[in-house]
């Protein structure tokens, strides 16, 4: 393929335009205006990628078949699971709870591996797969809610919690699940572009090649990552539809100040009664006890796990903090139209996207705690009013971060002219190669 029909690729955070090339193992392709990873260099095929999906989908089933923890007390045993942990938190009344955790602990990551086998096998056959638009698209939706590797450390919190008051014992489910966060891990690289790239590769999908001009800016489809002309002269916010898989394309993100300014408000709103309110209720023959998110790292600190306290207090009280607050700088610089610091704020921004979902630790923690201690008319802990409040905290959160459009940041520093001849920044282990890359504001 000649360097003017090799496909493009725009980068997701400063809207730059490159033609995408071979790696060498071990290299990564970097943006060279704002730093972030474009594409990596993988040596697995079609045929590997579909191992680790049913790899993945069997031990799925084992980590919910069994227990992943026990408890006695005075000859009583209490085993849990993940879905009994769910079915329990939704006897007690706490419907909001239960779903939130049902759907990132259990549904979603099942529908993902589902989709994710649906599209491999064919690919891995050479063919395209049916309904492959439609799965691409649902693909993409589902991969920033699915948490099982919060539930994994939601267990070992929960029988560290439970520890000092009863034998605790870990059970296979744990183990499974601690093989399952694994393969998730190696799995999430496989995001919907990666698949359009590899059904490129198989030649089952068409590759669009746009070209430049001076009436025409170019954009890429956040579905399958399809660079496209769209008219200079259009708005900006205007809808359009992807020449490839039909999703609809802005060339910016429409009202995007104002829809994550909207869910950060709402997210500070829910996040008082999140920490005042209390997180977890415990009923013994001994009497009853409210715990709030700070009193639980508290007491893990005087059981003398100070390990386990820090790990609570950053996923519970600092990452939360942490996100509200890098928000309102990365609204507040662009409404300010500054353009200072534009990398640091992109790897602000990247660190947001990173850390949103693990705020729903101490959530996974009660519904577990409320499993394991379920022992009637001796001890039983139910969820509390602020874990509903601290589960929509952090789907605010992360609604916010995914309606705020870094371009725009971006544009402020004026147009830079299109160079798709040379490639962006190659770097690894193997064959560090810098090049000058190509922008476009």
């Amino acid at each position: 393929m000649t360097a003017d029909r090799q496909p493009l690729i725009e980068c997701e955070h400063c809207a730059s335009i490159y033609r995408r090339h071979q790696l060498e193992p071990g290299e990564t392709a970097n943006c060279a205006r704002c730093g972030a990873i474009l594409w990596r260099y993988s040596g697995l095929t079609l045929s590997n990628w579909l191992a680790l999906a049913i790899s993945a989908l069997i031990i799925f089933g084992v980590a919910n078949a069994y227990p992943v923890a026990s408890m006695s007390v005075q000859g009583m045993v209490q085993q849990a699971s993940l879905l009994d942990a769910i079915a329990i938190t939704w006897r007690q009344g706490h419907y909001i709870v239960a779903i939130m955790t049902g759907l990132a602990g259990f549904a979603l990551p099942l529908l993902q591996l589902s989709v994710l086998l649906w599209v491999l096998g064919p690919l891995s056959r050479g063919a395209e797969p049916a309904g492959f638009h439609g799965a691409m698209r649902l693909l993409g939706l589902l991969r920033p809610w699915c948490m099982v590797p919060v539930f994994l450390l939601g267990v070992l919190v929960a029988v560290v919690k439970l520890a000092g008051m009863a034998a605790v014992s870990p059970g296979i489910g744990l183990a499974a699940f601690g093989v399952l966060t694994i393969l998730l891990t190696m799995l999430g690289r496989l995001t919907p572009h990666v698949l359009w790239r590899y059904a490129e590769s198989e030649g089952v999908v068409p590759v669009h090649v746009p070209e430049a001009g001076p009436d025409v800016v170019l954009t890429g489809c956040h579905v399958c990552g399809q660079v496209q002309a769209l008219p200079r002269n259009a708005d900006e916010e205007a809808e359009h539809h992807c020449v490839r898989c039909h999703a609809v394309v802005h060339y910016r993100k429409p009202d995007h100040l104002a829809r994550t300014w909207a869910l950060l408000l709402a997210a500070v709103v829910f996040y008082i009664p999140a920490n005042v309110l209390p997180v977890m209720k415990v009923s013994s023959v001994l009497g009853d006890s409210a715990h709030t998110i700070l009193g639980g790292v508290v007491e893990l600190w005087n059981m003398g796990s100070w390990d386990i306290a820090l790990i609570v207090f950053i996923a519970s009280v600092a990452v939360p903090l942490t996100k509200l607050l890098a928000l309102i700088l990365l609204l507040l610089t662009e409404q300010w139209r500054s353009t200072t610091n534009l990398r640091p704020r992109t790897r602000l921004y990247e660190m947001v996207e990173f850390i949103g979902q693990w705020s729903m630790l101490d959530v996974f923690v009660v519904i577990l705690l409320a499993a394991l201690a379920d022992f009637q008319g001796l001890m039983e802990i139910s969820a509390g009013g602020g874990a509903a409040a601290f589960g929509v905290v952090v789907i605010l959160t992360m609604l916010s971060a995914m309606s705020f459009d870094l371009r725009r940041s971006w544009d402020l520093e004026g147009e830079s002219e299109i160079d798709m001849e040379q490639p962006p920044v190659a770097s690894g282990r193997r064959q560090p190669a810098p090049a000058p890359g190509s922008e476009m504001g």
